[in-house]
């Protein structure tokens, strides 16, 4: 009774584990999606395909301000391999960078909010919030 007690308690354990993994490369996964939703519009009006209309631009800023101070705490060392991640170990082994590259997106769009006023600062600064974007996936996201 006690043996099957504690290997109930053992299972529970590893299914609570294995869903609390699931759910962190889930968030993480729902961060970038939100990203590249926000990005559709930005790119549309960066290629001249989109009228600009600086309060889309502001809320994608907004997003990235947030995706930058949350993403890099998404991946504890019990993430680094699971269902459908991207991730790199390099995530793991450079946590430092990793985390810079984070923050900088974070500082970058904050700066970017600032600055864009109208279309001509858009297409002046947007870029440099995006860069951020090819600098950490070039690094930390296996590509498919």
């Amino acid at each position: 009774m006690v043996r099957t007690i504690f290997a109930a308690g053992v299972l529970a354990v590893g299914v609570t584990a294995a869903l609390a993994q699931a759910n962190v490369i889930e968030q993480r996964q729902n961060l970038m999606k939100q990203n590249g939703a926000s990005l559709r519009p930005v790119g549309g009006m960066l290629r001249g395909q989109v009228p600009f209309d600086l309060a889309q631009v502001q809320v994608a800023l907004q997003n990235y301000v947030m995706v930058g101070q949350r993403f890099h705490t998404l991946f504890p060392d019990d993430t680094k391999t699971g269902n459908n991640t991207r991730a790199l170990p390099a995530v793991w082994e450079n946590k430092a960078d990793f985390t810079a590259h984070s923050l900088k997106l974070s500082q970058d769009a904050q700066a970017a909010m600032a600055t864009i006023k109208d279309e001509a600062t858009f297409k002046t600064e947007m870029p440099k919030v995006l860069q951020n974007c090819d600098a950490c996936h070039n690094k930390y996201r296996r590509q498919t």
